[in-house]
């Protein structure tokens, strides 16, 4: 049973008992290419309250639209939650400089919408991070991002006039859940992804907020694995976060 702040295990235990009738489970082809196939444990949602999304992100569910979900994989544990706890995290040298070469980048928060201007931006992302798979933001929007079931905001990243990138996040007073984030493929040398994480451990700190989840740790997917280069980070590996400030 994973260890919550502020929650006992009996919270726990009432949440996942309630739960547990709503469950099915789904397989499909490993989303992230490993040559496993996914164990989707899952359960549909149509509204979830923010006590009970917070009691399901610390024991490593994450969501997916109105959809509540763990991997529950049969030969593949790669799948690995990682949370930030922001009064802990230190930046690297590294990370400094993404920031510094962000400093012209404006953001902006409120409710997700549909606009041209992300449809297009969404759709440019996709075909690059995605190629010959034809995602649709569309699709995304409509199935996704709208169709959440909790708070959920869009915070923009614009330089000048020009939208760059835009971050998908469900808020709540003791936790961030980074949902989803797109941004412009010929920004690439900016590092969007490491500068979204840092202002959302910024956005954490100005609110005194726990934790930050950034979803799965995949060692053996780059592109899952720039995640624990924020450090401190804590792993959830069987029913415990343990901090960790190696991987």
């Amino acid at each position: 049973m994973a260890i919550h702040d502020d929650q006992t295990p009996v919270g726990f235990s009432i949440i996942r008992t309630q739960l547990e009738k709503y469950l099915f489970e789904i397989t499909a082809p490993c989303p992230y290419g490993l040559p496993h196939t996914a164990v989707f444990r899952q359960a549909m949602i149509n509204s979830i309250s923010e006590p009970i999304l917070e009691i399901l992100l610390a024991d490593g569910y994450r969501r997916n639209g109105d959809t509540i979900y763990t991997m529950a994989c049969r030969d593949c544990n790669g799948c690995v939650p990682l949370r930030i706890d922001p009064r802990l995290f230190t930046p690297s040298r590294s990370q400094k400089r993404v920031a510094r070469k962000n400093r012209d980048i404006k953001t902006t928060a409120g409710l997700p919408r549909i606009t041209e201007e992300k449809i297009d931006l969404c759709n440019r992302f996709l075909r690059v991070r995605y190629p010959g798979k034809h995602n649709s933001a569309a699709e995304y929007y409509a199935g996704f991002f709208l169709n959440s079931g909790f708070c959920t905001y869009e915070i923009e990243y614009r330089l000048a006039e020009k939208l760059v990138g835009v971050a998908i996040v469900d808020c709540g007073r003791k936790f961030v859940n980074a949902v989803y984030y797109y941004f412009d493929p010929a920004e690439s040398k900016r590092s969007p992804g490491t500068y979204n994480v840092l202002q959302l451990i910024d956005f954490c700190r100005q609110k005194d907020i726990a934790f930050l989840y950034l979803g799965y740790w995949i060692r053996d997917v780059a592109a899952m694995r720039y995640k624990a280069n924020f450090k401190p980070h804590y792993l959830l590996r069987g029913d415990v976060w343990t901090l960790d400030a190696k991987n």
